[in-house]
């Protein structure tokens, strides 16, 4: 299979290497049976640079060029942990990322441009190379009716539409930063290209074989 996975920014932030290898343990023995593409989201570091922006005036997309940077260290700390097994920087285009998995190579990649999660950016990388599964490894344990953070009532999804997704992804506030699962642009991308989705809690590194071969407690989007 072809395997994608967003992988929360929050859920490499602050590890140690222990904890990094771990991850890329889960990796590499994914990439022995499938193709896999990781794109790292910016996580802690680029929620604190961005607040810091905004007090100084910037605007959303001076904030999203700075996510983008963050991602993008992340990406590469990633690429350390996987060593060899990895392409040796992070993609910084679809075609480029394709080209890359040559080789069996896991391709790991950060944002792409301002407006764009890292959630639509798997979701277009999704599409682009015809992934076989979409995986999105957060920092909540799949979908809900609102943020399980802020309402203790919130409502977790076993399975959901892709539509119904995109309907509860409408809600969403559109800013450099924001905490969602699943952000609007990524579920109208997974909706109109069928991509079969997992969402599972990342801070389990095994979720990330359960995500792709079953056996998780996530959400299921199809």
């Amino acid at each position: 299979m072809i395997l994608v996975y967003s992988l929360g920014g929050s859920i490499l932030a602050g590890r140690d290497a222990e904890s990094l290898k771990e991850y890329a343990t889960a990796l590499k023995n994914l990439a022995l049976e499938h193709q896999v593409f990781v794109v790292v989201g910016g996580g802690k570091i680029a929620r604190e640079y961005i607040a810091k922006a905004r007090a100084l005036q910037a605007g959303e997309a001076f904030c999203d060029l700075l996510g983008i940077g963050a991602t993008r260290l992340n990406a590469m700390l990633l690429i350390a942990a996987l060593g060899r097994a990895a392409a040796p920087e992070p993609s910084e285009s679809y075609a480029g990322a394709l080209s890359a998995s040559a080789g069996g190579k896991i391709v790991v990649l950060g944002g792409m441009a301002p407006g764009q999660t890292t959630d639509a950016v798997a979701a277009l990388l999704a599409e682009y190379v015809g992934a076989d599964r979409l995986i999105v490894a957060t920092s909540v344990d799949g979908v809900y009716s609102a943020d399980p953070e802020v309402d203790p009532g919130a409502e977790k999804f076993d399975k959901m539409s892709a539509r119904d997704l995109v309907r509860l992804a409408m809600e969403t506030e559109m800013k450099a930063g924001s905490r969602s699962p699943v952000d609007p642009l990524a579920a109208k991308i997974i909706e109109r290209s069928s991509i079969f989705t997992v969402v599972v809690h990342g801070a389990d590194a095994k979720n990330l074989k359960r995500g792709a071969e079953g056996g998780h407690t996530g959400t299921e989007i199809s």
